[in-house]
């Protein structure tokens, strides 16, 4: 189990890592602003959910695989973005692989320091968000998870997956496996086809269409 959630960990890092970059060299930040919010996607999940369940020093701190990872990805980024663009969407894609690495990966982890259930998918899936996020804030935008999109839903839906299989005795790598493909394919659907969840009614700001409408109506 060890080297799986090693094994999770470097690869989630990875593609969050490669995720921050590419949204750097979109914003066209310098290397050293690309490599920094690289590493912050790459593992500020991951460093806060060490935190949370005492497992200090973060292993993102403690293991130099994890620099390595995202130094990589901030690099290889930077000196041939056009490899990454040719992919469709290349920040949604690794954003979504990300996601889904992290939440069963924080999920399995926490099982293994011995929290219960209900908490442990809590826990997967603000690992699976944190990245995202910090990624976002960084770059002074609402975060993703805040836009009514289906970001921390399908976290927390790999994350169930996994106590689901953890309860039921399933072996752990086919139950984390399931559960990122699960969170990889929510997500990518909820891009595909805009699902979006229910928006809070009330007040337009009054910079919008649906403000001066009214305003033109009375």
């Amino acid at each position: 189990m060890a080297t799986l959630l090693l094994v999770l960990d470097l690869t989630g890092t990875f593609v969050f890592a490669l995720s921050g970059a590419t949204a750097g060299t979109k914003r066209r930040l310098d290397l050293f602003g690309v490599l920094v919010l690289s590493f912050a996607a790459g593992n500020a999940g991951g460093i806060a959910r060490d935190l949370l369940i005492d497992a200090t020093p973060p292993a993102a701190i403690s293991n130099w695989y994890y620099l390595a990872a995202s130094l990589l990805a901030g690099m290889a980024t930077f000196w041939r973005p056009s490899i990454i663009d040719r992919l469709r969407n290349p920040v949604l894609l690794f954003d979504a692989a990300g996601l889904g690495l992290f939440a069963v990966a924080g999920t399995q982890k926490a099982l293994v320091f011995g929290l219960n259930p209900a908490m442990a998918a809590v826990l997967g899936m603000l690992t699976g968000i944190g990245g995202g996020m910090t990624r976002d804030l960084l770059l002074t935008e609402v975060p993703t998870v805040l836009r009514s999109d289906i970001y921390a839903v399908a976290a927390l839906a790999g994350a169930v997956v996994v106590v689901i299989g953890s309860a039921f005795g399933l072996p752990a790598t086919a139950v984390t496996i399931a559960g990122a493909v699960l969170c990889f394919g929510l997500r990518l659907m909820a891009i595909r086809l805009g699902w979006h969840l229910p928006i809070a009614r009330g007040p337009a700001p009054p910079d919008t269409p649906v403000s001066k409408e009214k305003k033109d109506d009375a």
